[in-house]
């Protein structure tokens, strides 16, 4: 095998893993996104507003769907990290998304009503996804980089909002009650990872 063919071969393996990445970022923030809207319209009584999203995942019509959703959340968030990893290095980033994913886990196989493991789970899956979309982005430049920058930014500002509600405090959450506070830390880093998962799938390895 000439030096050449070695480099061919191991930029396709590198676009390969780029786009397998991208593909694992960009279906658990869709697939994950959708479940928690059609869950709510599945779940009797359920107050979007006021109730929390993991909810959802004792609710007997929707915690099949809801949990078994977290852990695929947390598998391919974990699998992507790692395979970006692969092609361009960034331990704190991988470290990150390798615990956002554990986490999302361990929300799913521990639901709300299994104890304080969940809640715990629940909010590093909230603070580490969110550290997540800041790491990811600062490696980036220009418009992605700020897109990725302020899409985290929102995140964690409302994890703080979330912690000085739940503190005694809910007149913080505003018009969008507890359910629309957790959904502004939840969502940003979904459309992240949707658009960080695009950009991977369409960008060559040399870049």
């Amino acid at each position: 095998m000439t030096a050449d063919t070695s480099a061919v071969q191991a930029e396709t393996e590198m676009s390969a893993s780029l786009k397998l990445a991208g593909l694992a970022f960009a279906v658990l923030a869709a697939q994950f996104m959708t479940v928690i809207m059609i869950a709510a319209s599945m779940a009797p009584l359920y107050d979007v507003r006021g109730g929390a999203i993991s909810d959802l995942g004792v609710i007997p019509e929707t915690a099949w769907l809801f949990n078994a959703s977290l852990v695929l959340t947390g598998v391919l968030n974990a699998l992507g990290g790692w395979l970006l990893f692969r092609v361009r290095g960034g331990l704190i980033g991988t470290v990150f998304s390798v615990l956002a994913g554990l986490s999302a886990i361990g929300a799913g196989l521990v639901p709300l009503n299994g104890g304080g493991w969940h809640g715990l789970f629940a909010l590093f899956a909230f603070v580490f996804f969110n550290v997540q979309t800041v790491t990811t982005a600062w490696r980036l430049s220009n418009a992605m980089r700020v897109l990725g920058l302020a899409l985290g930014a929102v995140g964690i500002v409302y994890v703080a909002v979330m912690a000085i509600g739940d503190a005694g405090n809910p007149a913080i959450f505003g018009a969008i009650g507890h359910g629309g506070a957790e959904r502004m830390i939840v969502y940003p880093p979904m459309i992240w990872l949707m658009i960080f998962g695009g950009y991977l799938m369409a960008e060559p390895a040399r870049r």
